[in-house]
């Protein structure tokens, strides 16, 4: 058994098809971690996510922020975006059932002392609180009131505060697990607005994974997200949005052997 884990793929189906045969991809013996952006801006979305649905138990996926867009669409509490390419699941006549899927996705999945997000944590966060604070958003997507729980994220996260209750507190954790890059490095708050290389950062500001003493490095984070930065590999951190839905590459990390596979986009960038 192999267990992979794999960078954004954002609708690029042709290039996962490519990487699964690169890896030699079996789903009754393997196991893949997908990191979140299964949809939009790539042209196949629907098919990205009937496969990972049909691969049952040999796939975790964690919401990304793009997911969280599409639960939103299909709420219709969230207006149109200019690059959305998320037409083809929300007409599919098995759009119930893929959404359904995906809003049961987790937000964090941990395995041992590796640890998946879509983008990253908060460096007070240890492992046990991060896994706290994605269950109880969890647990309202995946409640009876997810269409309005899914408008109720929608607006700018406050900073976060352990005393923070409702859409405030929900919204202040998913800027770290779906959205965080770098952070404010007086009091590690999300910037919100950068999303290029580290080196062209804001002065003040530092990567998420960089905070030396931060209470979630007992483990090893696994993380997309950040096209800008690339693949990304440190003694506590593995960074695998390679840009493939730009036109870059898809990524494939070993999380048991820490070897790289990727394959060059088939698509045109976005």
């Amino acid at each position: 058994m192999a267990r992979y884990a794999i960078g954004d793929i954002q609708g690029c189906k042709a290039s996962l098809d490519r990487l699964l045969v690169a890896i030699d991809y079996t789903p009754s013996r393997d196991q893949l971690w997908l990191v979140g952006d299964l949809v939009n801006r790539g042209p196949r979305s629907l098919d990205v996510l009937r496969w990972a649905k049909a691969q049952g138990d040999a796939v975790t996926s964690v919401l990304g922020n793009h997911d969280l867009h599409l639960l939103a669409r299909a709420a219709g509490v969230a207006p149109e975006k200019k690059r959305d390419t998320l037409q083809d699941v929300l007409g599919a006549p098995d759009r119930d059932e893929l959404v359904d899927w995906l809003r049961h996705r987790p937000l964090v999945h941990v395995d041992g002392k590796q640890i998946m997000v879509h983008g990253g944590l908060h460096p007070r966060w240890s492992i046990d609180l991060a896994g706290t604070l994605a269950r109880e958003i969890e647990a309202a997507l995946q409640g009876p009131r997810w269409k309005a729980v899914v408008g109720e994220l929608a607006g700018a996260p406050p900073r976060w505060d352990p005393a923070l209750t409702g859409s405030d507190r929900s919204r202040a954790v998913l800027a770290y697990l779906v959205r965080a890059r770098m952070l404010e490095r007086k009091d590690g708050r999300v910037d919100d607005h950068f999303n290029g290389a580290p080196a062209d950062a804001p002065h003040g500001t530092v990567p998420w994974f960089d905070y030396a003493d931060a209470a979630w490095r007992t483990h090893v984070v696994v993380f997309g997200h950040w096209a800008a930065l690339g693949l990304s590999i440190g003694p506590h951190h593995v960074g695998l949005d390679t840009g493939c839905v730009w036109g870059k590459q898809l990524t494939a990390y070993d999380l048991d052997r820490g070897t790289i596979t990727q394959v060059k986009a088939v698509e045109k960038s976005a």
